[in-house]
Protein backbone atom coordinates (compact mmCIF):
# COMPACT_ATOMS: atom_id res chain seq x y z
CA UNK A 1 0.00 0.00 0.00
CA UNK A 2 3.03 2.53 0.79
CA UNK A 3 4.38 1.40 -2.94
CA UNK A 4 1.18 2.42 -4.40
CA UNK A 5 0.61 5.56 -2.13
CA UNK A 6 4.13 6.85 -3.77
CA UNK A 7 3.39 5.63 -7.50
CA UNK A 8 0.39 7.63 -7.31
CA UNK A 9 1.18 10.47 -5.10
CA UNK A 10 4.95 11.60 -6.71
CA UNK A 11 5.65 14.17 -8.54
CA UNK A 12 7.25 12.47 -11.34
CA UNK A 13 7.62 9.16 -12.27
CA UNK A 14 10.44 7.08 -9.59
CA UNK A 15 13.25 4.87 -10.44
CA UNK A 16 13.09 1.65 -9.32
CA UNK A 17 16.00 2.46 -6.82
CA UNK A 18 14.37 5.39 -5.68
CA UNK A 19 11.13 3.74 -4.73
CA UNK A 20 13.20 1.48 -3.10
CA UNK A 21 15.06 3.70 -0.73
CA UNK A 22 12.07 5.55 -0.09
CA UNK A 23 10.16 2.72 1.16
CA UNK A 24 13.63 1.77 3.01
CA UNK A 25 13.10 4.74 5.60
CA UNK A 26 12.02 4.37 9.20
CA UNK A 27 10.50 7.70 10.54
CA UNK A 28 12.65 8.85 13.59
CA UNK A 29 15.91 7.42 12.26
CA UNK A 30 18.76 9.47 12.54
CA UNK A 31 20.86 7.59 9.42
CA UNK A 32 19.94 5.16 6.74
CA UNK A 33 19.72 1.17 7.34
CA UNK A 34 20.29 -0.08 3.95
CA UNK A 35 18.89 -3.76 5.43
CA UNK A 36 15.71 -1.90 5.80
CA UNK A 37 15.56 -0.72 1.53
CA UNK A 38 13.62 -3.58 -0.36
CA UNK A 39 14.63 -4.89 -3.85
CA UNK A 40 12.67 -4.25 -6.62
CA UNK A 41 11.65 -8.08 -6.83
CA UNK A 42 10.36 -7.64 -3.19
CA UNK A 43 8.27 -4.89 -3.98
CA UNK A 44 7.02 -5.94 -6.85
CA UNK A 45 6.03 -9.48 -5.71
CA UNK A 46 4.23 -7.48 -2.83
CA UNK A 47 2.72 -5.37 -5.07
CA UNK A 48 0.91 -8.33 -6.66
CA UNK A 49 1.35 -7.32 -10.67
CA UNK A 50 -0.47 -3.52 -9.44
CA UNK A 51 2.95 -1.86 -9.96
CA UNK A 52 5.39 -2.31 -13.22
CA UNK A 53 8.62 -1.59 -14.86
CA UNK A 54 9.29 0.84 -17.50
CA UNK A 55 12.11 -1.18 -19.24
CA UNK A 56 13.77 1.60 -21.50
CA UNK A 57 13.95 4.21 -17.77
CA UNK A 58 13.64 2.01 -15.15
CA UNK A 59 11.00 3.80 -13.54
CA UNK A 60 7.94 2.51 -11.63
CA UNK A 61 4.49 3.07 -12.83
CA UNK A 62 0.46 1.97 -11.88
CA UNK A 63 0.01 -1.15 -14.41
CA UNK A 64 -2.76 0.33 -16.13
CA UNK A 65 -4.54 3.94 -16.34
CA UNK A 66 -8.04 2.37 -14.73
CA UNK A 67 -5.78 1.36 -11.57
CA UNK A 68 -4.74 5.13 -11.43
CA UNK A 69 -8.01 6.62 -11.78
CA UNK A 70 -9.69 4.19 -8.87
CA UNK A 71 -6.85 4.90 -6.52
CA UNK A 72 -7.40 8.80 -6.93
CA UNK A 73 -11.21 8.11 -6.52
CA UNK A 74 -10.65 6.34 -3.50
CA UNK A 75 -8.08 8.62 -1.72
CA UNK A 76 -9.63 7.39 1.91
CA UNK A 77 -7.14 4.35 0.86
CA UNK A 78 -4.08 6.61 2.11
CA UNK A 79 -3.94 8.66 5.47
CA UNK A 80 -2.38 12.56 4.52
CA UNK A 81 -0.27 10.81 1.86
CA UNK A 82 1.46 14.31 1.26
CA UNK A 83 2.10 15.16 4.97
CA UNK A 84 3.62 11.70 4.94
CA UNK A 85 5.79 11.67 2.09
CA UNK A 86 7.20 15.21 3.11
CA UNK A 87 8.51 13.50 6.09
CA UNK A 88 9.97 10.51 4.43
CA UNK A 89 11.59 13.10 2.14
CA UNK A 90 13.26 15.19 5.33
CA UNK A 91 13.98 12.34 7.21
CA UNK A 92 16.35 10.79 4.12
CA UNK A 93 18.27 14.35 4.07
CA UNK A 94 18.35 14.98 7.78
CA UNK A 95 19.94 10.74 7.74
CA UNK A 96 23.77 11.74 9.32
CA UNK A 97 25.68 10.10 5.68
CA UNK A 98 23.45 12.14 3.55
CA UNK A 99 24.04 15.49 5.77
CA UNK A 100 27.99 14.88 5.28
CA UNK A 101 28.18 14.54 1.82
CA UNK A 102 29.76 17.44 0.29
CA UNK A 103 27.78 20.22 -0.69
CA UNK A 104 28.79 20.83 -4.09
CA UNK A 105 29.12 17.33 -5.04
CA UNK A 106 26.05 15.61 -7.53
CA UNK A 107 24.26 12.81 -6.03
CA UNK A 108 26.21 9.65 -5.23
CA UNK A 109 24.76 6.27 -6.88
CA UNK A 110 25.08 4.83 -3.12
CA UNK A 111 21.97 7.30 -1.92
CA UNK A 112 19.75 7.18 -5.24
CA UNK A 113 16.97 8.92 -3.70
CA UNK A 114 18.75 12.29 -2.60
CA UNK A 115 17.52 14.22 -5.81
CA UNK A 116 13.52 13.28 -5.20
CA UNK A 117 13.12 15.39 -1.88
CA UNK A 118 15.72 17.79 -2.80
CA UNK A 119 13.32 19.27 -5.03
CA UNK A 120 9.85 18.17 -4.13
CA UNK A 121 9.60 18.08 -0.05
CA UNK A 122 8.47 21.77 0.09
CA UNK A 123 5.53 20.41 -3.08
CA UNK A 124 4.46 17.66 -0.73
CA UNK A 125 4.36 19.73 2.27
CA UNK A 126 2.74 22.66 0.81
CA UNK A 127 -0.28 19.75 -0.26
CA UNK A 128 -0.31 18.36 2.78
CA UNK A 129 0.41 20.55 5.49
CA UNK A 130 3.59 20.95 7.69
CA UNK A 131 2.55 18.83 10.40
CA UNK A 132 5.11 16.47 12.05
CA UNK A 133 7.35 17.17 9.51
CA UNK A 134 7.87 21.06 10.30
CA UNK A 135 10.87 20.48 12.89
CA UNK A 136 12.87 18.44 10.14
CA UNK A 137 12.23 21.03 7.83
CA UNK A 138 13.40 23.86 10.15
CA UNK A 139 16.57 21.39 10.81
CA UNK A 140 17.15 21.31 7.40
CA UNK A 141 16.65 25.31 5.87
CA UNK A 142 18.89 25.71 9.31
CA UNK A 143 22.05 24.61 7.63
CA UNK A 144 20.80 24.26 4.05
CA UNK A 145 23.84 26.00 2.79
CA UNK A 146 26.07 23.57 3.54
CA UNK A 147 23.83 20.61 2.57
CA UNK A 148 23.95 19.12 -0.63
CA UNK A 149 20.06 19.29 -1.82
CA UNK A 150 21.03 23.40 -1.81
CA UNK A 151 23.47 22.58 -4.83
CA UNK A 152 20.71 19.95 -6.19
CA UNK A 153 17.61 22.53 -6.37
CA UNK A 154 20.05 25.14 -7.65
CA UNK A 155 20.89 23.11 -10.83
CA UNK A 156 17.18 21.30 -10.91
CA UNK A 157 15.93 24.68 -10.90
CA UNK A 158 18.16 26.53 -13.22
CA UNK A 159 18.66 23.79 -15.20
CA UNK A 160 14.96 23.95 -16.27
CA UNK A 161 15.57 27.58 -17.12
CA UNK A 162 18.77 27.30 -19.51
CA UNK A 163 21.78 26.03 -20.17
CA UNK A 164 23.84 25.18 -17.18
CA UNK A 165 27.06 24.67 -18.16
CA UNK A 166 26.98 27.41 -20.27
CA UNK A 167 25.82 30.00 -17.49
CA UNK A 168 27.75 28.39 -14.56
CA UNK A 169 30.75 26.21 -16.07
CA UNK A 170 32.49 24.44 -13.86
CA UNK A 171 32.69 26.88 -10.91
CA UNK A 172 32.52 25.40 -7.01
CA UNK A 173 31.80 28.90 -5.70
CA UNK A 174 27.83 28.63 -6.21
CA UNK A 175 26.22 30.70 -3.20
CA UNK A 176 23.05 28.84 -4.35
CA UNK A 177 20.17 29.36 -2.23
CA UNK A 178 19.94 30.23 1.45
CA UNK A 179 17.58 28.64 3.67
CA UNK A 180 15.58 31.76 3.63
CA UNK A 181 15.65 31.60 0.14
CA UNK A 182 14.17 27.90 -0.10
CA UNK A 183 11.28 28.55 2.19
CA UNK A 184 10.26 31.81 0.15
CA UNK A 185 10.86 30.15 -2.63
CA UNK A 186 8.30 27.58 -1.68
CA UNK A 187 6.01 29.66 -0.42
CA UNK A 188 6.10 28.46 2.92
CA UNK A 189 5.06 31.61 4.92
CA UNK A 190 5.43 29.85 8.29
CA UNK A 191 8.58 28.95 7.86
CA UNK A 192 10.35 31.97 6.61
CA UNK A 193 8.61 33.85 9.32
CA UNK A 194 9.90 31.70 12.16
CA UNK A 195 13.61 31.45 10.31
CA UNK A 196 13.69 35.78 10.36
CA UNK A 197 12.52 35.14 14.09
CA UNK A 198 14.97 32.91 15.19
CA UNK A 199 18.36 35.20 14.46
CA UNK A 200 19.20 38.28 12.84
CA UNK A 201 19.02 37.83 8.61
CA UNK A 202 20.12 39.36 5.91
CA UNK A 203 17.00 39.85 3.88
CA UNK A 204 18.86 40.94 0.89
CA UNK A 205 21.10 38.05 0.58
CA UNK A 206 21.20 36.92 -3.24
CA UNK A 207 21.84 33.81 -4.71
CA UNK A 208 24.17 33.43 -7.68
CA UNK A 209 22.09 34.73 -10.18
CA UNK A 210 21.17 37.78 -7.53
CA UNK A 211 17.86 36.98 -6.01
CA UNK A 212 17.25 37.98 -3.18
CA UNK A 213 14.62 36.23 -0.72
CA UNK A 214 11.53 38.01 -1.64
CA UNK A 215 12.68 37.60 -5.49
Amino acid sequence: MEALMWVLNSKRPLHTTELCHALGVKIGSSDLDVENVPTIRTLLACSLGLITVEAASSTVRLVHFSLQKYLSNHLSLFQSPHSFIAEVCLTYLGFRCVRELSPVSSAPSTFPFVGYPSGYWGTHMRKGGAGSAAPLALNLLLEYEQHICSQLLFRWYYEDQRDWEEVFGERHDLKVFTGLHRAAFLGIVEMVATLLAMKERDINATDTTGRTALA
